[in-house]
């Protein structure tokens, strides 16, 4: 059966594929991609569920699916919405769907002094892996008392320097600085439980911490606005809120959901008086009680994300003291979200709007006058950190030198996954596929086998290619291509 979307898709313009609004949809809906790119996907679900984010009551503009889109949890992942905070009597709708599970799961690229002849990535590979907890376990986190994982949730990276755990110098390097507002952060017990011990610990999953070397530049003058240079050797940490966030969606979900039932083939909230296609994109107004404390509570989830990064580049640092007798001159390049919502100012259609934005699997890509940048990226754009796989390469963009794009300052995060988790461990052999990455150079170090399965190379779509339609659609530039020479997994 050919799903209805395609019966209303076309081109329009390049990168960028359109679905026209149709049936309870509000809005039409764009994906980064081209019709090759789209022939080669024949997993309908993705198109579905952002067609599905197209009926969230107050969205303006357009819901997008970044290139890097694929499968997720009510949103595809690589979605990302708008929705006018001042729709309506109460706004309109948050949608924890639209944010994920692993709150600020994010990516922090630092750059350092050294080259590759300067470094033994095998070596360091094996110290790293002892250095740096990783897998699904708390073990080896640094434990917080009561209050210092208050300040944690209240201050982000600002709190994790405080703790000796960051350093004050990495904070304009930081998305919103390290800091979201979180007046009640009312995260719950369980939660507080589950942060308590994990703060600099990796996770498992797609978490990496990651040594890459420059090895191409594209853009000589972003890339020097950057700090980065060709031959250089530079360390990639991707990682969020861990438990603590993860609980923190769980709970919300629960509270949210259980506002609708299901009414034919939707889903309808009889208090809100929202009907939704899928019980997973289950929204509340963002000035209701559900709404607010749900908005609250992810923006401490997300500040303790950015203590949890600043950790874990502070035991990096501890690494590369004790092994070259300094740190190598590692200096924070940026750090980005990319599970997130976050209220911004916009200009959609014409028009100024105050809007929720959620980023599912998408990262911000801010013009050089944004005034929430530092000065060093003025008139270059924001970093945009694209982590690919583990096997080719990674790559850094830069927002326009000025201005927004279509879609609310935002690109892709990654290079998005092409085999299902299940599908990979049924067709990778982990032990075949560490040998053939040790070959080529790259040392792989992973706590969990099956995890090395469902990361192969081969689970993952061509980064590159992701990275050109980001740059066909106008989204942002590619600056920089860094591959991968040492990799701790959970």
């Amino acid at each position: 059966m050919v799903a209805e979307w395609r019966e209303f898709l076309e081109p329009s313009g390049p990168g960028r594929m359109r679905i026209s609004r149709h049936g309870r949809m509000l809005a039409d809906a764009i994906l980064v991609a081209d019709e090759q790119h789209m022939a080669e996907h024949s997993d309908d679900r993705s198109p579905s569920q952002l067609v599905n984010t197209a009926c969230l009551p107050g969205i303006v503009g357009e819901a997008w699916a970044m290139a890097d889109w694929h499968f997720g949890y009510g949103f595809p992942i690589g979605g990302v919405v708008a929705t006018d905070v001042d729709a309506g009597e109460q706004g309109g709708a948050i949608s924890p769907g639209g944010v994920g599970f692993d709150i600020n799961c994010g990516v922090r690229l630092c750059a350092t002094e050294l080259t590759l002849d300067d470094v033994n990535p095998k070596a360091l590979a094996t110290i790293l892996s002892r250095s740096v907890p990783a897998g699904a376990s708390r073990k080896g986190g640094f434990g917080l008392s009561a209050s210092e994982i208050d300040s944690v949730l209240s201050d982000g990276a600002g709190a994790a320097v405080d703790l000796g755990l960051g350093e004050s110098r990495d904070l304009t390097a930081i998305e919103s600085n390290g800091k979201l507002d979180s007046s009640d952060r009312n995260v719950g017990e369980r939660a507080l439980k589950r942060g308590s011990t994990a703060l600099g610990t990796l996770g498992s999953g797609n978490h990496f911490l990651e040594l890459q070397v420059v090895d191409r530049v594209v853009d000589e003058r972003a890339a020097s606005a950057f700090g980065l240079r060709k031959g250089q050797v530079t360390a990639m940490i991707h990682t969020g809120s861990r438990g603590l966030g993860h609980q923190v969606c769980t709970e919300h979900v629960a509270s949210i959901e259980a506002k609708y039932r299901k009414n034919g083939d939707w889903w309808h909230s009889t208090e809100w008086d929202i009907t939704l296609a899928d019980r997973q994109l289950a929204a509340a107004p963002i000035h209701s009680r559900e709404g607010s404390a749900y908005l609250d509570a992810m923006q401490a989830a997300g500040n303790y994300a950015f203590a949890n990064r600043s950790a874990l580049t502070q035991r990096l640092r501890e690494v590369l003291r004790e092994q070259h007798g300094r740190d190598g001159g590692l200096d924070l390049v940026y750090d980005v979200s990319h599970n997130i919502a976050k209220i911004e100012q916009h200009r959609v259609h014409g028009s100024s709007c105050t809007c929720c934005v959620h980023r599912k699997g998408a990262t911000r890509a801010l013009g050089g006058d944004h005034p929430e940048l530092a000065d060093a990226f003025s008139g270059v754009g924001q970093p945009v950190l694209v982590p690919g796989d583990m096997g080719t390469a990674s790559w850094v963009l830069s927002g326009p030198e000025s201005g927004g794009n279509d879609a609310f300052s935002s690109s892709c995060h990654g290079a998005g996954r092409r085999l299902s988790r299940t599908a990979a461990r049924k067709n990778v052999d982990s032990r075949a596929l560490v040998e053939g990455l040790e070959s080529r150079g790259i040392h792989v170090r992973a706590k969990t086998p099956n995890v090395l399965s469902e990361e192969a190379p081969e689970a993952y779509k061509d980064v590159d290619e992701v990275i050109r339609l980001t740059g066909e659609a106008g989204l942002a530039r590619p600056v920089a291509r860094l591959r991968p020479i040492a990799v701790i997994k959970g």
